[in-house]
């Protein structure tokens, strides 16, 4: 057949193939499968007990909720902003203002539930918590010589959201008090010492993913102190605060700080709705620009916003919108019911290792005090095949902490997530978790 007259249904069309060298080099990182097999893990091995993904627990979601949070939020623009009916409609139904459209509300949020002071025109509504990182780092990246550092081990979405923006990412120690202050000054001058400039630290202050650990308010305001002795920023991830056991968290970093080095990044996946997408950065810093004005940094990232996702989803804040109004601005009261579930889960869970690996010298946990995270160690090697091994012959599921490590580490521990199962469907899932321990020797 003549190739110039080929159908091209079914020409060879290998002249269009391409190889992942030929792509973004991020594409060949871990940390960008590591993502994909988190979410879809679960959904593989529907009939397995899984401790595996950090998702809110699911007792309390109600369709009709989001038709009612709607309509408030409808009703506080006709009332409250004196909006008419067609201004609603263009509100909802429109392309809207790129910063976001409930940035006044997240600031009343943020002044009842943490004491914050924000600047409205200082918070980006952002499609989840992903993108507010993807935007800050995106904009701080400015040459070759940047680099960023975080916690070890860390949130594997931070990983792959610098491994897109080209940021090599420097692990800190994260030690027993959340953050090692040495390491990560150490980290930082042996940076600048290679020629390179480190921009920024992440942090999750409280319960972090996948530690588990929390930073006491000693140490919070003495990293603030270091991060302006040093020159860096923070970038304060915050998305299981609200979830403590009761007696409260210290105040956020943000609330600490005076000087403008905090990034506060926020989600509100955890505690009103995960399929609403709807996330924030606060970045009050003041930026100059090149023809001599300046502005705040919220106006730089509503820059990289808009060529990214145009807006957020209107409909999508306006549901989170009318949970503010609907609890008074308070998701630390809004999730009293969650909050529970989630501490009783906590409870079960480590007493259920307590029961059963409590004599085992190799086997430690780590003893959380909120959130959703528990992190054991094991004496033999954790990784992808163990757990596939674990889902087909015990019917669990779990993470192996080696995803939450930019280089080599975490192999031989493993996350247990306490969000997902409840009551007796936890003390099943640790029976079968010890099953496949007495299978590998313990």
């Amino acid at each position: 057949m003549d190739p110039t007259t080929a159908d091209p249904t079914t020409a060879d069309l290998t002249t269009a193939d391409l190889t992942t060298a030929d792509l973004h080099g991020s594409l060949e990182d871990p940390a960008l499968t590591s993502m994909n097999f988190l979410n879809e893990v679960t959904s593989r091995f529907p009939e397995a007990l899984s401790f595996a993904p950090g998702r809110p627990v699911e007792h309390f979601f109600d369709l009709e909720s989001v038709h009612h949070r709607l309509r408030t939020f409808s009703r506080h623009l006709a009332e409250e902003r004196g909006l008419s009916d067609e201004e609603v409609r263009r509100t909802l139904c429109q392309y809207g203002r790129t910063k976001g459209i409930v940035h006044e509300l997240v600031a009343r949020h943020l002044a009842r539930d943490h004491g914050l002071t924000v600047d409205p025109e200082a918070v980006v509504i952002t499609v989840g918590c992903q993108e507010a990182m993807f935007l800050v780092l995106r904009a701080l990246r400015a040459s070759e010589r940047d680099v960023l550092l975080s916690v070890s081990p860390m949130y594997v979405g931070l990983t792959g959201a610098a491994r897109l923006v080209d940021l090599p990412v420097l692990p800190v120690a994260a030690g027993s008090a959340g953050i090692d202050l040495d390491d990560l000054t150490a980290t930082i001058r042996a940076a600048r010492a290679q020629g390179l400039r480190p921009r920024a630290c992440y942090v999750m202050p409280d319960f972090a993913n996948p530690s588990g650990l929390s930073i006491d308010l000693t140490q919070r305001r003495a990293l603030l102190a270091l991060a302006e002795r040093e020159s860096i920023l923070l970038l304060e991830d915050n998305p299981y605060g609200v979830f403590h056991g009761g007696d409260g968290t210290p105040p956020t970093l943000k609330a600490l700080d005076t000087t403008r080095r905090v990034v506060h990044l926020g989600s509100f996946a955890k505690t009103v709705l995960p399929g609403a997408r709807v996330g924030y950065a606060v970045a009050d810093q003041r930026v100059a620009t090149a023809d001599g004005g300046s502005g705040l940094f919220a106006d730089q990232l509503s820059k990289i916003k808009s060529m990214v996702t145009v807006n957020t989803s209107p409909i999508a804040q306006a549901v989170v919108g009318g949970a503010l109004l609907e609890h008074d601005f308070s998701l630390e009261r809004a999730n009293a019911r969650e909050r529970e579930i989630y501490r009783d889960n906590l409870d079960r869970v480590l007493a259920g290792l307590r029961s059963r690996f409590g004599g085992h010298p190799g086997i430690t946990w780590s003893v959380p005090t909120g959130g959703f995270f528990v992190c054991v160690t094991v004496p033999f090697t954790v990784d992808d095949a163990l757990l596939e091994h674990s889902a087909r012959r015990h019917g669990v599921l779990w993470t192996p902490m080696s995803h939450f490590y930019s280089a080599a580490g975490g192999t031989n521990s493993l996350r247990l997530s306490v969000s997902s199962l409840t009551g007796p469907a936890i003390d099943d899932g640790l029976d079968r978790l010890a099953a496949l321990f007495a299978e590998q020797g313990c």
